[in-house]
């Protein structure tokens, strides 16, 4: 990509706080960027080949948004803890295996979409992000559902595409969680926690193409209250 080109960019987002390229070959975070630190609010890089974000994201303060989908990443550098406004972190279809500590001090974080990644444990630490909405780890490695999974703030997790066989009755537990998703995963029916029927505010449990078939949940204690909840819900968006 040309200078000018770049250039061009760089003067639309001075004024707009939006700087969007997606899908350029972009081999490296554009280090121009950092002229723009005090006026970016939005930044998407998505479908590049990027490998490493560097340590001067930390330097974006303004920033609400960060969209990295389908680069090449694989870590994160624990500087991204400076970026007290970010709302919205979207990193899917990159390489990363593991989060850094300081992820649980992004206090405005609603949404963390890290689906189509190589991360083999289920996050710690997340239990800080207070404002945490949606938490997608969707189509990763992981295999159990820990129970500090209890900490989360967030509405709706979704954990499709895993290799998950044990799922914490903790999760229950969670304040706000409505949507849970288990879909595709290695869970047989003992494994499911039938706390989550009975005694959690989840009105939308989607466990297909599981070592089961969806309509043996019907014999687990608790099948009803959950249900009960699931048809209320239906009722208000209806």
């Amino acid at each position: 990509m040309g200078n000018s080109a770049l250039k061009s960019h760089l003067e639309t987002s001075q004024k707009t706080g939006v700087f969007q390229l997606t899908g350029k070959g972009l081999q490296e975070f554009p280090e121009e960027l950092q002229r723009l630190t005090a006026n970016l609010r939005t930044v998407d890089l998505s479908g590049n080949k990027i490998e490493v974000l560097p340590a001067s994201i930390g330097n974006f303060l303004q920033l609400k948004s960060l969209t990295l989908n389908s680069n090449r990443l694989t870590s994160i550098p624990s500087e991204i803890s400076k970026l007290k406004k970010l709302e919205t972190l979207s990193l899917n279809g990159n390489r990363i295996q593991q989060l850094p500590p300081s992820l649980g001090q992004l206090k405005a974080l609603r949404t963390l979409n890290l689906s189509g990644n190589q991360l083999s444990e289920f996050p710690p630490g997340l239990g800080t992000l207070r404002q945490l909405d949606l938490l997608d780890l969707s189509r990763n490695q992981i295999h159990i559902v820990p129970a500090v999974v209890s900490e989360l703030q967030a509405i709706e997790i979704n954990l499709n595409q895993n290799q998950i066989s044990v799922v914490a009755t903790e999760v229950a537990r969670c304040p706000r969680l409505k949507v849970l998703r288990l879909e595709e995963n290695c869970l047989d029916l003992p494994s499911i926690p039938q706390s989550v029927l009975k005694d959690s505010q989840v009105s939308l449990f989607s466990v297909e193409g599981n070592l089961f078939e969806v309509k043996d949940l019907r014999d687990l204690d608790g099948y009803d209250k959950y249900m009960e909840r699931f048809t209320a819900t239906k009722k208000k968006f209806a």
